[in-house]
Formats: C-alpha cells, structure tokens, sequence
C-alpha cells in the first residue's frame, strides 16, 4: 500500500472535523434524554425511539467518516465502521426495548407495548425501518465482501427484520389494509418490507448454520422467521402463502431433528472413543 502523505493526512483531518463536533453533540442529546426517562413512564417508549433515531444519525455520520477515508487517503477506516455498527446495535436495542425482540409469538405477547406508542403513526415508522435498513446496508458495504463480521451481519440483519414486525399493529393491520384507510401506502408497504426482511433472515440464518456455525441453535432461529412470517400470512388470510410456509417449516424442521441427531451421535461415538483410548 502506497504511503499516505502527510498533506493528505491533513486534509482529511480538516475535512472531519464538523463530522466529529456533530458526533459529539448527537452524543450528548444521547445522554441527556438517558436522563430524562425516569420523568414520566408514559414518555419512555417514545424517548426511547427518538433514541433509535439519533444512534442512526450517529451512523450516518461515522459512515460519511469512512467514506472520506476511503476517498482521501485510500483507506477504509475500521475504527469508524465499528463506531458505526455498534451505534447501529444501540438503535435496534432501543427499539427492542420499545417493542420486542420475539420473533414467533402470538401478538398478544407484546401487544401492551404497541399500545404504549400509538400516537407512532405508520408512515413515521415505516420511515424509521427505512432509515434502520439504509444504515446496515450501509456498514455492511463499507467493510466489504471480505469481513469478519460477515456472519454477525446476519444477526444483525435479522434482530432488525425482528423490530420491523413487531412495529406492525397487527391487531388493526387487516382494517389498515383498505385502501382508503388513512397510512395505507406506509403501511403496506412496511408489510411487504416485513415479508421480505422475515424470509431473508431465514435464508441467511440457515445459511449461516450450513456454512459456518453448524449450531442447531442457528437452525432454530431461522425456522423462527419462518414461523412469524407464517403468522403474518395467516393474520391477513394469504391462506396459500400460510400453508406453503407450513410445509416449509415442516421440512426444515424435519432436517434440523436429522442434523441434530446425527450431532448427538458424533458427540457419543467421540466420547467412547476418548474413553477407550
């Protein structure tokens, strides 16, 4: 790699400054809401997602960050792509906390904690996914094919395909999806968003079982997201969809028991093989 002058150095050093005093400020806007949210219970959930917010405006900043790295100096900058998908972390645990991290679940399950943020309105939270979805691909981008972190993106991806549904009010979705419903367009189009990320995060968690981990525990995860997409299809009387997706799982299932078995065994013979050695 060619020496990087010291007036490129410079440059660059000039070139972010304002990014890093913008970094620093959205740090302490962080901050002082943390402060605030013992003053009302009913203000936690929204405070928590203006939170997600800034965590992804923080994104948006350490990738600008890397970018001019990359445009100035050569280089990409793994010290800001880390800044980067740690801020992005942050935002999806906030929302986590806001919403849920269960995937498979009756809605009733977390459906006090969408009524907690009603005042949310569709087309706010379809905006908020998007924001979520451009800043992960984003970072995924700026580190590249070749990356260590290729298998966490997986988690990562599907903790937000999580989040994405459980923002979905599926106790008025069927009713919110008539046309002349006032967020109509938001909303279906964050439920086609929500069929796509769930049906992503199978295939990859099951991919990421076939050619990395071989833990069964990945194995289950992407049968998970089969399952809430199946109760989606259910949900909304995509009947078809629903009992394609059941057979689906069925089969998955079925390999997963095989794959897990045939582990077991493995683990045993290794065992009295030690034993007897």
């Amino acid at each position: 790699m060619a020496r990087i002058s010291n007036e490129a150095k410079n440059r660059y050093a000039q070139r972010i400054t304002a990014y890093k005093k913008t970094v620093e400020g959205l740090l302490k806007q962080e901050a002082a809401v943390l402060n605030t949210l013992n003053d009302g219970a009913e203000t936690i959930p929204y405070k928590k997602i203006d939170l997600a917010e800034k965590m992804l405006d923080l994104v948006s900043y350490y990738v600008l960050m890397n970018s001019t790295s990359a445009f100035l100096l050569g280089v990409k900058n793994e010290a800001y792509l880390n800044a980067a998908r740690k801020a992005c972390y942050k935002s999806i645990i906030y929302l986590e906390d806001t919403l849920s991290s269960l995937i498979d679940v009756p809605f009733s399950d977390y459906e006090g904690k969408l009524a907690a943020i009603e005042k949310y309105e569709d087309p706010k939270r379809f905006a908020l996914l998007n924001k979520l979805g451009f800043s992960i691909q984003a970072i995924i981008d700026g580190f590249g094919e070749n990356t260590k972190w290729k298998w966490a993106f997986v988690e990562l991806e599907g903790r937000f395909a999580t989040v994405a549904k459980n923002f979905l009010d599926l106790k008025n979705l069927l009713a919110g999806l008539d046309p002349r419903s006032p967020g109509y367009a938001a909303r279906t189009a964050h439920l086609n968003l929500v069929k796509k990320l769930l049906q992503t995060s199978a295939d990859k968690y099951r991919q990421k079982y076939e050619l990395s981990t071989h833990r069964i525990d990945d194995f289950k995860i992407a049968i998970d997201f089969l399952g809430g997409l199946r109760r989606l299809h259910v949900l909304i009387g995509e009947v078809n969809e629903a009992q394609d997706m059941k057979k689906k799982i069925d089969i998955w299932r079925s390999k997963m028991e095989t794959d897990s078995k045939k582990l077991e065994q493995g683990t045993r013979t290794e065992r009295v093989t030690k034993t007897s050695g």
